[in-house]
């Protein structure tokens, strides 16, 4: 028991975080509450650290009887979500004026979604998702309004109805694979009943009620991963929400919903099974589908943040192709899934980038409306620049990381014989050129009223300078980022 709680501890360190936050915002005078984003950085910073020497003491196993797993994969997204949180935290010290009093809730919600999110890579169990899903989605509904206006509280209702929606459906589709396998448990290192065996072992006399599993829950967490059909929330929300919690929700909550998604249908439902060619083709016409929509929606936008989320939308079909790329042979397997998880890392750098970058000209502009960024480059000449860079990557134009991953995603379709997607990702990303180029082309070319110059506070322009690095800096060398990728889907192996 002691040494599961071990493994569990750089979620603990989090929660506890959290918990003082809480605590220390009834006693810190008003005017030193953003003291409290310290307390929430060294909660971070100490889960980092836990991890660190879990691994310094090979601690990696299975634990809590198969419910949750401390492997390469939950190792590579417990680092990925500590330093999204890290950044966000970071990037909103000036934003939190606009909270009042409610600065300390503010960190403490971002430090919960957080641990829910981390639990969400290292679930092995139905159950175990489900809780880890519904602590992470109940913490950012509330963060989706926090603003208390109309249209954040419009966009956190939306937010609130279509989740509850999505996980009711989530719920149905894991009451059949409980009443086909008899067991909540993914896969059993004990040799005792699991999802995976029971597939494994099963014939067509199941398959229907896989097939009617599979839908469901690709429906559940296609909400998350905001894909179409199910995207319906995501330019509202987007545009509605604080920019801190847009910037978690476009990173932080689609890279948990992609990890869920890569352990539900890769251990539990399998690449090699009856029914592993059936959801390749479901994922594969999910990315068609969402890539094209995104982006013809994303080229009748007007404001930044709205063109932002049907940019999301888009990416999120870039995923699937991996996504669906994983069930094909040996070698597709393995490149597919490291090309999900490797896109998910430089679109971590490429998105919060971007959206630090509005934030950081909205905020003085009191606009994110497209038409006043013209001419914002001679006014904010960090951000602008941060902006096109980011601009570049989610198109997958060099030098930035965005052209790897779309490379190796690419090259995953490629490989697994999904020709077609790959020729419509490759319309698609000529498409999504239209408007990423077209507002940095307004940002430079622009010509806007003269102003004062839109200087972002001393920690914004760090967030934002690290991002741009690293879409560089992985660009130039991105074999490290690779490698990581590649060991964490061995954990599937």
């Amino acid at each position: 028991m002691l040494q599961d709680l071990d493994r569990l501890g750089p979620v603990l360190a989090v929660l506890v975080a959290a918990g003082l936050i809480v605590l220390a915002d009834l006693v810190v005078p008003r005017r030193r509450e953003k003291w409290l984003a310290g307390v929430a950085l060294l909660g971070l910073a100490a889960s980092a650290a836990w991890m660190v020497q879990l691994i310094a003491r090979d601690r990696q196993a299975s634990y809590f009887s198969d419910s949750m797993a401390l492997d390469d994969f939950t190792i590579f997204f417990t680092f990925l979500f500590i330093g999204v949180a890290g950044a966000v935290l970071l990037a909103s010290l000036e934003y939190v004026e606009r909270f009042g009093s409610h600065k300390g809730e503010f960190f403490a919600l971002v430090l919960v979604a957080t641990a829910g999110m981390m639990l969400l890579a290292g679930s092995r169990d139905l159950v175990a998702i489900f809780v880890a899903l519904e602590l992470t989605s109940i913490t950012q509904f509330i963060l989706a309004g926090f603003l208390r206006d109309d249209r954040g509280s419009e966009a956190a209702i939306k937010y609130l109805l279509l989740g509850a929606i999505s996980s009711a459906v989530v719920l149905y589709g894991m009451a059949f694979l409980f009443g086909i396998a008899g067991t909540t448990r993914l896969v059993a290192t004990d040799g005792g009943a699991s999802i995976a065996g029971a597939i494994a072992a099963g014939d067509s006399g199941i398959r229907s009620a896989l097939l009617v599993s599979m839908v469901f829950l690709a429906a559940g967490f296609g909400f998350k991963m905001s894909i179409v059909p199910f995207q319906m929330w995501t330019p509202d929300v987007y545009q509605g929400s604080p920019t801190p919690v847009a910037a978690l929700l476009s990173v932080g909550s689609k890279a948990a919903a992609f990890a869920v998604v890569l352990r539900v249908f890769f251990e539990g439902f399998g690449a090699d099974t009856f029914v592993g060619e059936d959801w390749k083709m479901m994922f594969a016409v999910l990315a068609a589908v969402s890539m094209t929509v995104g982006n013809v929606m994303a080229l009748r936008q007007t404001n930044v943040r709205r063109l932002l989320g049907y940019s999301s939308i888009a990416q999120a079909g870039n995923f699937l192709v991996g996504l669906a790329a994983i069930s094909s042979t040996s070698d597709g397997t393995a490149l597919g899934a490291s090309g999900v998880v490797f896109f998910i890392a430089t679109y971590a750098f490429t998105n919060l980038g971007a959206f630090f970058a509005v934030m950081a000209i909205g905020n003085r502009t009191g606009s994110d409306e497209i038409e006043d960024y013209a001419g914002i480059a001679r006014r904010s000449p960090l951000a602008a620049l941060v902006l096109t860079i980011c601009l570049l990557s989610l198109t997958g134009l060099p030098p930035t990381a965005g052209f790897w991953a779309k490379m190796y995603i690419f090259n995953a379709g490629m490989r697994a014989d999904l020709v077609w997607l790959v020729m419509i990702a490759v319309l698609n990303t000529v498409v999504s050129a239209f408007y990423y180029l077209g507002l940095a082309r307004q940002m430079y070319r622009g010509d806007g009223e003269p102003g004062e110059d839109l200087r972002p506070a001393l920690t914004t322009q760090a967030v934002l300078v690290a991002a741009a690095a690293g879409v560089c800096v992985f660009f130039v060398y991105p074999i490290p980022l690779i490698e990581a990728a590649q060991r964490a889907v061995h954990a599937f192996a």
